[in-house]
């Protein structure tokens, strides 16, 4: 079995391009998605003064697969991280790459979100007074300990960790997998098996509302769970991608569809939807989501497959991205709040202000000091590497 792995994983490419050009999209797509929480109707931790349906329209289409792709990413990552390392290094590689960025991120990162949050509640301590919060382990939104947009890190880490056994398994078992592919190899049950499994989840947990608590988050759960193992399954066998590659037409057609019917009958008129008819929009709804999916990575995989300077540095960048931008978009929407400017001027600002201190802080700070990168996720420099920036810095200096 073991050298059936190694034949397998011998044609397999030694990296995915286009699973990096998905990371990089998909977490760009997050920071307008979260500028956009500042002008809409959905709840959010602070608000303009002026708010807006029309927001929501680009919105609620991206809200469909946004976080699904990332999870699916993710479980395709873990893919190839088994590949090079042993079960106890890939443990303690996501510790390091994950849970060290988690914890910073709780008591530097996400702070300042929160205390801007309860000065537009009324409070008027000062930063210091309500730091000392945080040590209450009050959680958020009755305390100050949260981990607000980061919950991401904690659901991948928790499911790297349970479900090490079952993706060993998986990736152990080339036959199990090579009928699976042929199985999945038509778009009947490529698309209708997996619409099914998540609608049972919808209606067996659906009763569970989406709250990021890790807990109390069953629902939730059951789809980020089955998202992040179905990306790990797509990457064991070649067969899976020229699938998605030979229906992504079909898939591609379907939802542009189904989207038009989400807008016109549900999305444009904020329809209310009562009784039965619940179940068939979540039964819309996932179809949509599905096939979108399978579209996304099916044109990936044949337009993507390259890689340039662009790329090998957003792919670094894009973690301490994630983990800067919805702090930057509060402490920059909070002045303007109350002030005079369109709402759609204030969306182009904070969009394009998010990136430009995204950037400069990744650039000049994060990527070039190693207790940095350490806690943003990022790997350490070799120390040749800094050794000639510091050499570039005295230089500079001289």
């Amino acid at each position: 079995m073991k050298n059936q792995e190694n034949l397998h994983s011998a044609n397999l490419p030694a990296r995915r391009y286009d699973l990096d050009w998905l990371r990089v999209i998909a977490f760009a797509i997050l920071i307008f998605f979260h500028v956009g929480m500042f002008f809409n109707f959905w709840e959010w931790h602070i608000k303009n003064d002026v708010i807006t349906h029309a927001i929501e329209l680009p919105m609620r289409f991206t809200s469909q697969w946004r976080m699904a792709l990332l999870f699916m990413i993710s479980g395709a990552g873990m893919y190839f991280a088994l590949g090079s390392r042993g079960p106890k290094a890939f443990l303690n590689e996501r510790f390091v790459r994950i849970f060290i960025p988690l914890v910073f991120g709780i008591f530097v990162i996400v702070p300042p979100q929160i205390f801007l949050e309860r000065l537009t509640q009324g409070e008027t301590y000062s930063y210091g007074e309500f730091y000392k919060t945080i040590f209450d382990f009050t959680p958020y939104p009755a305390g100050s300990f949260s981990w607000h947009h980061l919950w991401y890190l904690v659901y991948i880490f928790l499911y790297s960790i349970i479900g090490l056994p079952l993706l060993l398994f998986i990736r152990r078992h080339n036959q199990l997998t090579a009928s699976w592919v042929r199985f999945f190899g038509n778009p009947f049950t490529l698309i209708l098996v997996p619409v099914l499994w998540h609608m049972l989840g919808n209606v067996l947990l659906g009763h569970f509302p989406t709250t990021h608590n890790l807990i109390r988050d069953w629902n939730e759960h059951f789809h980020d769970f089955t998202l992040f193992v179905t990306g790990f399954v797509l990457c064991t066998q070649t067969g899976f991608w020229e699938t998605l590659k030979k229906y992504r037409k079909v898939n591609l057609g379907i939802w542009l569809i189904f989207t038009a019917i989400l807008y016109a009958f549900y999305w444009i008129p904020r329809a209310e939807i009562e009784g039965g008819e619940i179940i068939f929009y979540n039964l819309l709804k996932t179809l949509n989501a599905w096939c979108i999916l399978l579209s996304i990575f099916g044109y990936a995989y044949v337009y993507l497959q390259f890689s340039n300077r662009f790329l090998k540095y957003a792919n670094e960048a894009v973690y301490p991205f994630y983990i800067l931008h919805q702090t930057v978009i509060v402490c920059l929407a909070y002045p303007l709040i109350n002030t005079a400017l369109p709402w759609i001027v204030k969306f182009i600002y904070l969009s394009v202000a998010t990136f430009l201190i995204c950037l400069v802080t990744y650039h000049f700070l994060i990527r070039q000091f190693n207790i940095l990168r350490i806690v943003f996720g990022l790997k350490r420099k070799k120390e040749s590497t800094v050794k000639r920036f510091e050499e570039a810095v005295i230089s500079l200096r001289s």
